[in-house]
């Protein structure tokens, strides 16, 4: 972005988005694309004040693109902005324009999808429904129009349906997009590649493209247009895949270039932090979008779960009232009434409202992820699975809902089933602690120890978030008798929790030192880490018994000593833990440092 910059904007960047976006927003509201109407226009007002050299660009007028087809066109536009689709489709069946065919087969696929909608009983059963004659039909028709515009030398002149030839990106996308519910995915991305090479503009086209994206490697062979969106589209992208620092640099970047404003960036910014567990960050940003759109819905499911995971009860209520006010028939709003029911933990009644969401979009990934973590605080476990796996027909990438299938058959006492899916997880955040704890956890419980140490060492080297991937590693190493390591692994797991406060698993690592000190004649040692032992109720009395056994053990020591006439075992005040003790050189090293 180097060129002239004016008060840190790059002007010509911005110019040239400027003079994009005013065209492409008008082609949008022809052709009755809303949302992507919606986030150029709010892409646009972040340029408004930038200055131009020459005037605006404008498209040709409808006169001119439509010609004598302009009155059937005004009349089943009209139908299609009241969700009158097969009107709408009707009227534009003998359409020979390129704007005209694209109303008729775009309002042929939304009547479908209503359709279907429409027709769902159970949300549990809702992608399960079969995938609908409309789609054969639009994709025996668009498949036609395709093949024609690319061999054009195949058309016998008998194209009188004006299909011929006549393929541009607006049509294309609609192909793509019945190619993908159609799973037909490798086409369909060759198809939405094509659109977005012919128009850069159409955000909804990289939607879809970046939703068939599967790895890093696969965005990596795709030929993409050397244009701006293309930035927008690898963040966007990147941010699907987990790629957050990644996704981060580019929109810092177009923060940086003239963007800061954009309310679309400043929440995609929000979400990255959200998954790099910067909570507080993100929540504040969130804070700022709120200032500055106090009406906008977008993301909110977002900010309500991070409310939820800090527990910020007050705020969460507030936003719930709030989104209420707004639009209480946004699948947002029902995810957010969602989380503050769940919150409180009146599960059922948080089911109620995931479920709301889905009747309004089925497709909706949160809700079903959401619902499936409230049926597993409910115990039903048939349930939660049934909502995991459509959470990831609906989206492969959803390492949550792969994850929590994983936890469902943990419960379920199946860790081979586990393994698969926390592995599933683990692929997609592979530097996420909790996902190799858990992976750990089923090698462990498979007895493929080797595995499970791995997996531990890897948690602990990339970030133990919730600091127990040592622990689990030294009862590891305990229950193979392995008690010197299981001993180093303890105190080092004491000493990074020091801080934590009083807990279960620290009185245990206490109540093993002890006894491993014990075991080892290590008396002092022994005597510290079972007067630690006392201070939790959970190992206490095991203390106690220890206690008397250190000492009858010392009284038997000393009195050995004095019959051989050696020197009395200093009985010495203990050393406070932390402090350089030459007892802790009894205890042999081990290396930390994770090797694949």
């Amino acid at each position: 972005m180097a060129g002239e910059r004016e008060g840190g904007r790059d002007l010509p960047f911005l110019r040239e988005v400027k003079r994009d976006l005013t065209v492409a927003r008008e082609e949008c509201v022809r052709r009755g694309l809303l949302h992507t109407t919606k986030w150029l226009s709010e892409l646009l007002l972040c340029v408004r004040d930038v200055p131009l050299d020459e005037p605006l660009p404008c498209c040709p007028s409808l006169q001119e693109v439509l010609g004598e087809e302009l009155d059937h066109y005004n009349l089943a536009k009209s139908y299609f902005d009241l969700k009158e689709y097969d009107r709408c489709s009707y009227f534009t069946k003998h359409s020979t324009t390129s704007l005209g065919r694209f109303l008729h087969l775009y309002s042929t696929y939304l009547s479908g999808e209503k359709k279907k909608n429409d027709d769902i009983v159970d949300t549990l059963v809702a992608n399960e429904q079969h995938k609908g004659g409309y789609l054969k039909v639009l994709h025996t028709e668009l498949s036609k129009m395709y093949n024609l515009t690319q061999n054009p030398c195949r058309d016998d002149g008998g194209g009188g349906d004006g299909s011929g030839g006549t393929m541009d990106a607006w049509l294309l996308w609609v192909y793509g997009v019945v190619l993908k519910r159609l799973d037909l995915t490798q086409q369909a991305v060759e198809v939405l590649s094509e659109a977005v090479h012919q128009q850069p503009l159409h955000w909804g086209a990289w939607l879809e493209l970046a939703a068939l994206i599967t790895d890093r490697e696969m965005l990596g062979t795709l030929k993409l247009p050397d244009h701006w969106m293309r930035r927008l589209f690898l963040a966007h992208t990147y941010l699907e895949l987990q790629l957050n620092d990644e996704a981060l640099e580019i929109y810092t970047s177009l923060q940086d270039a003239g963007l800061a404003n954009s309310t679309y960036i400043m929440a995609q910014v929000a979400i990255t932090h959200h998954n790099q567990r910067d909570v507080d960050q993100a929540v504040t940003i969130f804070k700022e979008l709120e200032a500055v759109d106090p009406y906008r819905l977008d993301n909110l499911d977002t900010y309500s779960n991070l409310l939820y995971v800090k527990e910020m009860r007050v705020e969460l209520s507030y936003l719930a009232h709030r989104v209420v006010q707004v639009d209480k028939y946004r699948v947002e709003t029902c995810c957010v009434i969602g989380n503050y029911y769940s919150l409180r933990s009146q599960h059922e009644k948080a089911v109620q409202y995931f479920q709301r969401a889905l009747r309004l979009n089925p497709h909706y990934l949160a809700a079903w992820t959401l619902m499936g973590h409230e049926y597993m605080e409910m115990k039903n476990t048939n349930a939660a699975i049934q909502c995991y796996r459509q959470a990831i027909e609906v989206n492969r990438r959803d390492y949550r809902a792969w994850y929590g299938l994983g936890q469902t058959y943990e419960i379920l006492k199946l860790p081979a089933y586990c393994l698969y899916y926390f592995k599933q997880a683990q692929k997609l955040r592979p530097n996420d602690s909790r996902m190799l704890v858990a992976l750990g956890e089923s090698y462990e419980k498979l007895e493929k120890t080797e595995e499970a140490k791995k997996c531990f060492l890897k948690a602990h080297s990339v970030g133990d978030i919730e600091g127990i991937a040592l622990l689990r590693l030294a009862k590891l190493y305990s229950r193979l008798a392995e008690g010197d390591r299981a001993a180093v692994l303890f105190e080092r797991y004491l000493q990074e929790t020091e801080e934590v406060g009083p807990s279960e698993d620290r009185g245990q690592a206490y109540l093993f030192l002890a006894n491993h000190c014990l075991q080892k004649n290590l008396f002092d040692l022994a005597y510290e880490y079972a007067q630690k032992c006392t201070l939790f109720p959970e190992t206490r009395e095991s203390a106690k018994t220890m206690l008397r056994e250190i000492a009858n053990r010392r009284q038997h020591s000393d009195q050995n000593t004095d019959d051989c006439g050696s020197v009395l075992v200093s009985r010495a005040r203990p050393r406070p833990l932390g402090g350089d003790r030459s007892n802790n050189s009894r205890l042999p090293p081990l290396s930390l440092t994770y090797t694949p």
